[in-house]
């Protein structure tokens, strides 16, 4: 069954995760999908921003399928030198060098574990997030996700969190007076929130006012990390460091990773985090093909290179509200909702777009490696159902 806005409601017994568009992508390449029926849509959302290197990329496939064949799995009981390849190889790009690298299988999961970290190191519980913040949905996450509706009884008040509006110093400096704070966590572009951020000179306060108040600050680069800002994470704007940093999402290209960057300050022991699947042979060969592909083909400059037209072009349409965002993690602000816009765009024009919480906002995530000469047909169409 379809509904008029084109979303599709699933009749067999699969459990709902979100509401579907009617498209079945059957496969895909670089920044394009296709259906069944070989129609070609523009990705410009790459599943929620996870596609970072672009679709079924030659070197991401002959890295996987090259481990596959020797060995795809075993646990974190074992030596694994491709572990250590990937962090090198992450650490280095990332300038984070003199950090750790734990890894894990999700954004959440790498939130909920430089949660459990922070509290550890400092022994408080309680912790600053922000309005708007979405950070997992896991119990710790959530309890830091400024969003109740999301969270069961069963994980509500786990620990003291206090919300505080993005870039109010004062509210911040009011908040951490007393030193009982073990983290402020923050994301360096709210994504699920509405493309709101952290002003370059916020970001310097916060880390600075952490460091004076003995609180660990978090940054939350799970959809804004990885290139996708035109920087390795998007706080980096700002030239500050971070005690933890989480990421998932572009890390991996589509194979479920996630990781924890942690501080040399930060005494984290043996068997104080602990996963299964996270840093298997093939999320670490995923992982490395993503790197090396943003190193050898410049995804990051390209970001900037195609982020500058992007933005340039969307100020010529005057029914645009505002632009949100940096890089390639736009967002596009009306004063209206963008639901029915969304669907013209995909089912008229074969484009892919994202939406947020912020109802009347379009998101555009596409991949890193998507040119000037590719994204022009976005703009051109959104000049078309627009006029």
């Amino acid at each position: 069954m379809t509904t008029l806005s084109g979303l599709k409601k699933q009749e067999s017994g699969l459990f709902d995760v979100y509401p579907r568009f009617d498209v079945t992508p059957a496969r895909a390449e670089g920044v394009y999908v296709f259906d069944q029926n070989e129609k070609k849509y523009l990705d410009l959302y790459g599943g929620h921003g996870v596609i970072s290197i672009g679709h079924s990329h030659p070197e991401y496939i002959a890295q996987i399928s090259h481990q596959l064949k020797q060995i795809g799995f075993y646990s974190n009981s074992v030596m694994m030198p491709i572990q250590e390849e990937f962090a090198e190889k992450l650490t280095a790009l990332s300038g984070y060098t003199d950090h750790q690298l734990f890894f894990c299988n999700s954004g959440a999961e790498a939130n909920e574990n430089g949660l459990k970290l922070a509290s550890f190191h400092t022994g408080k519980t309680k912790v600053i997030a922000f309005k708007g913040s979405f950070h997992g949905r896991t119990a710790a996450a959530l309890n830091v996700t400024d969003n109740s509706r999301l969270s069961a009884p069963i994980n509500k008040n786990n620990f003291d969190v206090v919300f505080l509006e993005l870039n109010d110093e004062a509210a911040l400096a009011e908040a951490l007076k007393n030193k009982d704070v073990c983290a402020v966590i923050v994301e360096g572009i709210q994504g699920v929130g509405g493309l709101d951020a952290p002003s370059d000179d916020f970001l310097s306060f916060v880390s600075q006012a952490c460091k004076e108040h003995e609180a660990l600050l978090i940054l939350d680069e799970v959809q804004s990390g990885y290139g996708r800002t035109g920087r390795f994470f998007a706080h980096q704007h700002a030239n500050v460091s971070a005690d933890i940093i989480c990421m998932a999402k572009g890390m991996g290209n589509g194979f479920p990773i996630g990781g924890v960057l942690i501080a040399p300050h930060i005494n984290a022991t043996p068997g104080m985090l602990g996963t299964t699947f996270g840093g298997n042979h093939l999320a670490c060969a995923a992982g490395i093909a993503v790197l090396d592909t943003l190193k050898k083909e410049s995804l990051i400059e390209n970001v900037a290179h195609v982020s500058d037209f992007l933005i340039s072009e969307l100020k010529t349409i005057t029914s645009i509200k505002e632009i949100k965002g940096r890089g390639l993690m736009l967002g596009v602000e009306f004063d209206y909702p963008v639901k029915e816009l969304r669907s013209k765009l995909l089912y008229d024009f074969q484009i892919f777009t994202g939406g947020s919480a912020n109802p009347n906002l379009l998101r555009i995530l596409p991949p890193l490696n998507i040119t000037i000469e590719e994204i022009t047909p976005f703009v051109q169409a959104l000049k078309k159902v627009l006029k």
